[in-house]
């Protein structure tokens, strides 16, 4: 008997359709079929690949409204983020639709005779996505994996599966060959544990917790399998006295309560130099409360949404039951997993607020005194995934982005992600990189090949 699981509007906390959710023999099944399709997909010729992928993107374009539409009523998205992260599988796909004709390898000086290096695809690749951005992970993941000639099978949020599923029928739309992207929606305990174990998988990308993402990396450990994993953050928002104050309150919510919270990226720890720290506080409860959080699905000119269960709601409100409240934004009353936006003022840097990572939209402020104070507080945390330095100092931008220990920084702005250049973090933030031009190269195996040109002697 098959199990289902209910998929949940968290704007209305109304049911939205039934999945099904593949057991053991099933996730194998679909493992086996990847692994049978990986040799004619990884010597299918570099331009043919290429356009495959291109064709991809082109089918998600012509579908861009609809897998928006789906992320609003699934994962209460608003309407913009759901365009945007629809429009970003699409972009990721024409980007590295340019891999396969530049896998180059390289000659390498040698006495003797040639000595040249190829890159080989891996194998079957497991991608485990997360619920906070179900469309953007998978397409990080999917997108340089298929371009270096590796087939995938792929485990969306059980919570969010739908866009997944779509785009998996996508790929089969436009052209790609049965079992070169396989879509396995069901629980991590089972579908992503067997990409773990599973000897045919050869690299699993996991991103959501940092204490699954260790388990996932021990269970590598055991077969020595790659593994790639964006894991947790409490990314530091550090505001100078210098700084364009009127810029930093008012772009300071949108790089927290954006996704309502529920972003490794977030900036949920704001350092403000102590000279400024009122003046600051004013305009961010000003900017916080102009805030429009409303239901996605009937207002497109949402900027926030809901949390994306009733637990993650109840887990972020047990942040607020003893910590100080500066502020809060608006929120919509009656169903619905909603949390207002929120803005604390811990006691220490002990608080939890201040250490966890919440996931919701809540963000603590506290003031540091210098330069030194700044990065040390900064740096205190077991996380360094992201943050932003807003100063017009560039000598002090430059100085402070060298030693906050996180692995994407932003001056003046909060904008940290882009295809093209590397996105991974520091410390218990993750280990490896995504994105950018090198990341197929992350997806092969490296092989040197030594061919001697000395006479043979008789």
């Amino acid at each position: 008997m098959s199990t289902t699981y209910t998929v949940i509007n968290p704007s209305t906390a109304s049911p939205v359709t039934e999945v099904e959710l593949a057991d053991v023999d099933r996730t194998d099944a679909a493992i086996e079929r990847a692994a049978a399709a990986f040799p004619p997909w990884r010597d299918l010729a570099p331009g043919e690949r290429a356009r495959l992928l291109r064709r991809f993107a082109s089918v998600v374009d012509e579908h861009i409204d609809e897998l928006a539409e789906l992320e609003v009523r699934n994962a209460g998205h608003t309407w913009g983020n759901a365009t945007w992260e629809a429009g970003n599988v699409r972009d990721v796909l024409n980007y590295y639709s340019a891999a396969p004709e530049r896998l180059f390898g390289r000659q390498i000086p040698v006495p003797g005779g040639v000595d040249i290096t190829f890159r080989e695809p891996l194998g079957v690749v497991g991608i485990i996505v997360p619920w906070n951005f179900p469309m953007p992970i998978l397409g990080w993941g999917m997108a340089p994996a298929l371009a270096a000639g590796n087939t995938v099978v792929l485990k969306p949020a059980e919570l969010t599966p739908l866009t997944a599923i779509r785009i998996g029928e996508l790929a089969l739309e436009a052209g790609l060959p049965e079992g070169v992207l396989t879509v396995i929606p069901g629980k991590g305990s089972v579908v992503g544990e067997r990409f773990v174990t599973h000897p045919l998988v050869r690299k699993v990308c996991f991103t959501g917790s940092t204490a699954v993402g260790k388990k996932i990396m021990a269970g590598c450990a055991e077969q020595v399998k790659r593994c790639t994993l964006e894991l947790g953050g409490k990314s530091a928002n550090i505001v100078f006295a210098d700084a364009d104050l009127a810029k930093a309150a008012a772009t300071a919510p949108y790089a927290v309560f954006d996704n309502a919270g529920q972003d490794c990226c977030a900036r949920s720890r704001i350092l403000v130099q102590e000279s400024v720290h009122e003046q600051f506080l004013e305009q961010l409860g000003k900017a916080v409360q102009g805030m429009v959080v409303t239901d996605p699905g009937a207002d497109r000119g949402s900027e926030m949404g809901p949390l994306i269960s009733a637990h993650q709601r109840d887990s972020v409100r047990g942040y607020l039951d003893d910590v100080d409240v500066v502020c809060t934004g608006p929120a919509p009353d009656g169903d619905g997993f909603w949390v207002p936006p929120t803005v604390v003022a811990p006691r220490s840097t002990d608080d939890r607020v201040w250490r966890e990572e919440v996931f919701g939209p809540v963000v603590a402020v506290l003031p540091f005194s210098d330069e030194a104070e700044a990065v040390a507080m900064a740096n205190d945390t077991e996380y360094g995934l992201s943050g932003s330095i807003y100063t017009r100092d560039v000598g002090r931008a430059l100085r402070v982005a060298r030693r906050v220990e996180a692995g994407n920084l932003s001056v003046n702005s909060h904008s940290a992600v882009r295809y093209w250049t590397p996105f991974g973090g520091y410390k218990q933030s993750g280990l490896g990189r995504e994105l950018g031009p090198d990341a197929p190269d992350a997806f092969t195996e490296e092989k040197n090949v030594f061919i001697a040109h000395e006479e043979a002697t008789s």
